[in-house]
């Protein structure tokens, strides 16, 4: 029976180019990449809107089902745990202010907001506001904390000049979360997939 851990093995070898469907029950684009080299382990990752699922190339169709299932599963509830609420949010927002910006950045309110899905956030500084997309709900830790240092930086700098970008110098990651991001939306400016197809 195969291992069901997300991500366990290399990179796999596509035969043949991937397929998709529609998961039905999710309403999720889902690509099922078969491997001869994957023997016993399946894993999965999202990809801008869709899920990919490695297998290997000689699961029948009803383990394929299964493992699609399993790991979609999988994926949400590791997705969900990773979500904070609004107030876990302005906890997250004192810590690093704390951390990398001495405390300075004191913002009134911190919350999700489900209207921004031109920018990942946004800061008000005149009402010490900060709004982060919905969309970066679900993304890796570093990734909210670098957009949300990114707005707590506005708070003291409102502009993009080199002061600004100097406060973002003490994230260690900063680089890595926007390579992050523009992964992301350039994997939403991509084409639709032609062989999508519901089953």
């Amino acid at each position: 029976m195969p291992a069901d851990p997300l991500n366990s093995a290399g990179p796999p070898q596509r035969i043949p180019a991937g397929r998709a469907v529609l998961d039905g029950k999710r309403h999720e684009r889902v690509e099922v990449r078969r491997s001869a080299r994957r023997r016993r382990t399946v894993s999965a990752y999202r990809e801008g809107d869709r899920t990919i699922v490695l297998i290997p190339a000689r699961m029948t169709a009803d383990e394929e089902r299964r493992w699609v299932s399993v790991m979609l599963d999988k994926l949400a509830a590791q997705e969900e745990r990773r979500i904070l609420g609004d107030d876990a949010l302005e906890r997250r927002a004192a810590e690093l202010s704390e951390r990398y910006l001495q405390g300075r950045a004191r913002p009134d309110s911190v919350r999700w907001v489900t209207n921004q899905n031109a920018r990942w956030g946004s800061c008000t500084p005149a009402l010490g506001s900060i709004r982060l997309s919905h969309r970066l709900q679900g993304m890796p830790e570093y990734v909210i904390d670098y957009v949300l240092l990114h707005e707590l930086a506005h708070l003291l700098v409102p502009g993009h000049g080199p002061d600004f970008w100097e406060l973002l110098e003490c994230y260690p990651r900063t680089e890595r979360a926007r390579g992050f991001l523009e992964g992301v939306v350039a994997a939403e400016r991509l084409p639709y997939v032609p062989w999508l197809r519901a089953e």
